[in-house]
């Protein structure tokens, strides 16, 4: 591995230990020649997944766009940077476990509505007024009567219920493989 300060490949690994629940490795390591430390990552690299948009396009997923949405939702709100990203991780792993190539845009967003609403309500709502393209605050106020109804049990029902009242239907669950 390349030193970032020197540009040396000569390093020696200090240590090693599987993280993100053993589907990464982290390696801390050090430069031979210059002494600089750093930290590198390896994973698995898997087939690219495309997302369907819901005008039929496709678009590259994108990890960063969808921590990107999920840490504006939970903007100043005492949830770390450490949690966010393994929200994101819980999110990503179950698209890989019900799709295998193409995922619908829309199980994207009813999947990261289902995993804020266990993390925390005013995230939840934050990204619900994006996803589901609220204009007035009598769909805030509809969505909170929803929680209200539905503290934690019903997380899931309500996630499709919102969905009802925005007018889409629930996402599909795993695609076959061709």
């Amino acid at each position: 591995m390349r030193c970032p300060s020197c540009s040396e490949d000569d390093d020696k690994v200090l240590e090693s230990r599987a993280v993100r629940g053993g589907a990464a490795i982290r390696r801390r390591r050090v430069c031979n020649r210059c002494g600089h430390r750093f930290t590198t990552y390896e994973e698995v690299l898997r087939d690219s997944l495309m997302v369907v948009k819901r005008d039929g396009r496709l678009e590259e997923f994108s990890r960063a766009k969808l921590e990107n949405g999920i840490q504006r939702s939970c903007l100043k709100l005492p949830i770390s940077r450490q949690k966010v990203a393994s929200v994101v991780d819980d999110i990503i792993e179950e698209l890989e476990n019900r799709y295998d190539l193409e995922i619908p845009a829309q199980a994207i967003g009813d999947l990261a509505m289902e995993e804020l609403l266990k993390l925390d309500e005013v995230a939840y709502v934050r990204y619900a007024s994006i996803y589901r393209h609220f204009e007035n605050l009598e769909q805030f106020v509809k969505e909170a009567h929803l929680l209200r109804k539905a503290p934690d049990a019903a997380a899931a029902e309500t996630v499709a219920a919102s969905a009802a009242a925005a007018g889409t239907p629930p996402a599909p669950r795993k695609v076959p493989a061709p």
